[in-house]
């Protein structure tokens, strides 16, 4: 904490029904409530108000890392509920295809590898992806065709939880772009039926887990006890993947200038310095020279 701020993640768990940005401006609340200072507030990824789950909100200096969380690691449990496809994947959508195919769970199990690894997967038409400059789902409820291109993601790991005569409960692991309505549509098709997502719950975003996360109403309760600080991760929770590097007192100022240095040894690739144990900045480190890649006010 410096001049009252606090500086690190939220991991909150979102209920359904409520966006990303609700539940922003529900911290912001918090910390109002809290009786702290003002507070710059982002989320980690946005997940969609039918999506329930791990939702890392950021503050202060954390927010210059929220952008990190777009592109980790993600980790889902769904279930595909057979027999109707709805326009938007989903249980909110409309049903625009029906089938009386019920597929069995050595059926399910026998595809599943088809869906592992490098896969092609074409976004939903409900999505946020921009097409000529507009929302994907803004053409889509104005009744316009959207036709968005086939994108390659990776699945790292599928495999099943629970399954009964008409649906089937997922565990996926997938990289940045992956969207599990897709994924849900997709495996329904390679079974000769037709299915939407009944259920989807983010269970992990980046090193954050539901074993981090709070959920809203604990959110007010520690807020309304000024016991806020007690619930936020520090900053470098959301850096468990790169490795630290110690720097000296006159060099962590050269760094928060954004000054280069050489001569200093260290890992190829992304680095954080750190002064006494407190991150400085996150340095790119290449051909002996460390450049800054991007600077923490702490």
């Amino acid at each position: 904490m410096s001049g009252g701020l606090l500086h690190g993640w939220l991991i909150i768990d979102k209920p359904v029904g409520l966006g990303s940005t609700p539940v922003v401006s529900a911290v912001k609340r918090a910390i109002r409530e809290a009786g702290l200072p003002k507070h710059k507030v982002g989320h980690g990824g946005t997940l969609d108000p039918l999506a329930s789950g791990v939702l890392p909100i950021a503050l202060s200096e954390a927010t210059k890392l929220a952008g990190r969380m777009l592109d980790a690691t993600k980790a889902y449990d769904f279930t595909i509920r057979f027999g109707a496809e709805t326009s938007t994947l989903d249980a909110e959508g409309e049903v625009v295809a029906t089938s009386d195919l019920r597929p069995g769970l050595a059926e399910v199990q026998a595809v599943l590898s088809r869906f592992t690894g490098l896969i092609e997967q074409v976004p939903p038409a409900y999505s946020a992806l921009k097409v000529d400059g507009k929302r994907a789902y803004d053409l889509a409820r104005a009744g316009q065709e959207v036709a968005l291109k086939s994108r390659q993601v990776t699945i790292f790991d599928l495999t099943i939880l629970a399954a009964s005569t008409e649906e089937v409960t997922l565990s996926a692991t997938v990289s940045k772009g992956t969207y599990i309505r897709s994924l849900a549509r997709d495996i329904a098709y390679a079974l000769g039926t037709v299915g939407h997502v009944a259920m989807l719950r983010r269970t992990k975003a980046g090193p954050f887990t539901l074993d981090q996360a709070i959920s809203l109403d604990f959110l007010a309760e520690i807020a309304k006890a000024r016991r806020l600080d007690g619930a936020v991760l520090p900053l470098v929770a959301g850096l468990d993947d790169i490795p630290a590097l110690p720097v000296s007192p006159d060099q962590a100022a050269l760094l928060r200038q954004g000054r280069q240095l050489s001569g200093v040894p260290a890992s190829s690739g992304l680095n954080l310095a750190t002064d006494a144990g407190r991150p400085v900045a996150l340095v790119e480190a290449s051909d002996d020279v460390l450049r800054v890649v991007r600077g923490f006010n702490l």
